[in-house]
């Protein structure tokens, strides 16, 4: 078979060369070498201490209290992130406002200063009271005799957490196109059936990445609840009840951030896989329908520039 002869010759392409890219990995992998054999050679980090109180019952209860007050917090701050988007969204002006005022609070002041206030609610309101105004009462609460630090750590990290979540899920729902909506109107669905049906499933791709961003945040929020006071979370039990056992805070941090790593990297996971399963059908490669449409459209642009 003949070659052609007009075909153009092949090009000898030589990739380039990045020295300076291997000189940076290798100055790189020095120094975390050093770190580390100067971390597992160094006596104040009471490797021994740490081993022996990794899986301490104790350690093991506030794991499990922070995964708690995570997970409630979490689903509160979700609820509530539901009803305030759709009064944002809401044509009622009352509505409206009413969300704007909750989110430029509980997003405006800080976290911390927040559980403090909520730590102060049984000595700001001592006496709950429910009945006629001037008349009898029907309900009487004695808040200070009530054990109460675990709920309003809970309240105090929804409440924040609902203004986030507030936000993400509106952003969620307007980034799906109004015609979808309409569309579905045309077909009889009612507003329930499409926003679960055609809203929801769309706008969760724009509201997974950022609520599991929110999950992991409140996951180490939860070492606020000091604040509250809560000192059975796992920060509190390893840095404040053990480590003021043992007067060895370094080793007791390090099994805190150990257990807070294993459990974000859980999350992260899960998310991984949330994200896969509401982005299906969705690819950020052009087809060859659009791909064709693309160079139509530039050999149009470059006809009319001659």
């Amino acid at each position: 078979m003949a070659l052609d002869e007009s075909a153009p010759p092949a090009i000898n392409a030589v990739p380039l060369r990045h020295p300076w890219r291997w000189v940076g990995a290798a100055v790189i992998i020095v120094l975390v070498a050093l770190f580390i054999y100067g971390a597992a050679t160094n006596p104040a980090y009471g490797w021994s201490t740490y081993a022996e109180y990794l899986f301490n019952d104790r350690i093991m209860l506030g794991v499990f209290n922070t995964l708690q007050l995570t997970v409630y917090a979490m689903v509160l701050g979700i609820v509530l992130g539901v009803i305030l988007s759709v009064m944002r969204l809401s044509p009622n002006p009352v509505f409206g406002s009413v969300a704007w005022v909750f989110l430029w609070i509980f997003r405006g002041t800080p976290v911390y200063v927040q559980l403090v206030f909520w730590g102060l609610i049984p000595t700001i309101y001592q006496h709950i009271q429910l009945g006629v105004p001037f008349g009898p009462s029907f309900f009487h609460l004695d808040l200070q005799n009530l054990s109460i630090p675990f709920l309003l750590a809970v309240i105090g990290l929804g409440l924040n957490e609902a203004a986030y979540m507030a936000e993400i899920i509106r952003a969620g729902i307007t980034s799906v196109p109004e015609g979808q909506s309409e569309a579905s109107t045309a077909l009889g669905m009612s507003w329930g059936m499409t926003m679960r049906r055609t809203v929801l499933p769309q706008a969760m791709r724009v509201i997974i990445p950022p609520t599991g961003n929110e999950v992991i945040s409140m996951l180490k929020t939860t070492s606020l609840v000091t604040a509250v006071p809560y000192s059975y979370d796992l920060y509190s039990i390893a840095s404040r009840e053990i480590a003021a056992r043992t007067f060895e805070p370094v080793p007791m941090l390090l099994v805190a951030a150990t257990w807070y790593l294993v459990i974000t990297s859980v999350l992260m996971v899960g998310q991984y896989y949330l994200e896969k399963y509401f982005s299906r059908g969705i690819s950020r490669k052009l087809t060859s329908k659009q791909l064709e449409a693309l160079a139509k459209a530039q050999t149009g642009t470059e006809a009319g520039h001659v």
